[in-house]
C-alpha cells in the first residue's frame, strides 16, 4: 500500500481517496431520499383529516435543545477531525466521544417526542400529515441511530489501533455522514417545525 505522505492521513492512499468519493456519492443519493421525504411532508402538510396539526402537537423548547446538541456535535467532530489530522489520538477521541454523547442525547428527546405525540392521539393512521411527519423524522432518527453505532465502531478501532491511514479513512467519512445528518435537521428545523408554528 503506497503512502503519499503530501496529502492528509485520511487521502493517503488510492484506496482511501477512492472511498471519499464514493461516499459523496451514497450521500447523493441520500439527498435524493431526503428530498424525496421533504416533497411528501409539504404535499400531506395541510391534510390534518380530524387529527392535530403542527401547532397544535409541536413545542419549540424540546426543538430547540435537539437542534443545539446537533449542531454542537457537528462542531466537535470538526474538532475530532482537527485533532486527528495533527496526530492528536487523545484529543480526537474525547471530541468523537462527545459527538456521540450529543447524538445519543438528541435520539433520547426525538424518541420522548414521539411517545408524547402517539399520547396525545397522534399516530402514523390519525392523518396524511402525521404518517409523513412521523416517515420523515423517523428516517432522520434511524440514520442518526446507525451514526451512533457507526461512530461507536470507529471509537473501539481508535482506541484498538490508534491513528492509521484505515482509522482516519472512517473517521473522517463518518464525519461526512455526521454533517450531512446536521444539514437536514438545518431544514427539518426550519420547514417543519418553525413554518409548523406558524
Amino acid at each position: 500500500m503506497k503512502i503519499d505522505a503530501s496529502k492528509p492521513l485520511e487521502y493517503s492512499t488510492e484506496e482511501n481517496s477512492n472511498k471519499i468519493f464514493g461516499f459523496w456519492v451514497f450521500l447523493g443519493a441520500e439527498i435524493a431520499l431526503f428530498a424525496t421525504l421533504f416533497t411528501v411532508y409539504f404535499v400531506m402538510v395541510d391534510r390534518f383529516a380530524s387529527g392535530p396539526s403542527g401547532p397544535d402537537l409541536f413545542e419549540i423548547g424540546p426543538v430547540m435543545i435537539e437542534t443545539l446538541l446537533l449542531l454542537t456535535s457537528s462542531f466537535t467532530i470538526g474538532l475530532a477531525v482537527h485533532a486527528m489530522r495533527h496526530g492528536y489520538q487523545k484529543a480526537m477521541m474525547v471530541f468523537f466521544g462527545l459527538t456521540l454523547l450529543m447524538g445519543l442525547g438528541f435520539l433520547g428527546i426525538e424518541i420522548t417526542e414521539f411517545v408524547t405525540y402517539v399520547h396525545e392521539g397522534a399516530t402514523l393512521q390519525t392523518s396524511g400529515f402525521l404518517s409523513s411527519l412521523f416517515v420523515l423524522l423517523g428516517t432522520h432518527g434511524a440514520h442518526v441511530s446507525f451514526g451512533f453505532l457507526w461512530g461507536a465502531a470507529i471509537l473501539i478501532q481508535l482506541k484498538r489501533q490508534g491513528i492509521n491511514p484505515a482509522t482516519a479513512n472512517k473517521s473522517f467519512i463518518f464525519s461526512l455522514y455526521w454533517h450531512f445528518l446536521d444539514v437536514v435537521w438545518i431544514f427539518i428545523f426550519s420547514f417543519v417545525y418553525l413554518k409548523g408554528l406558524m
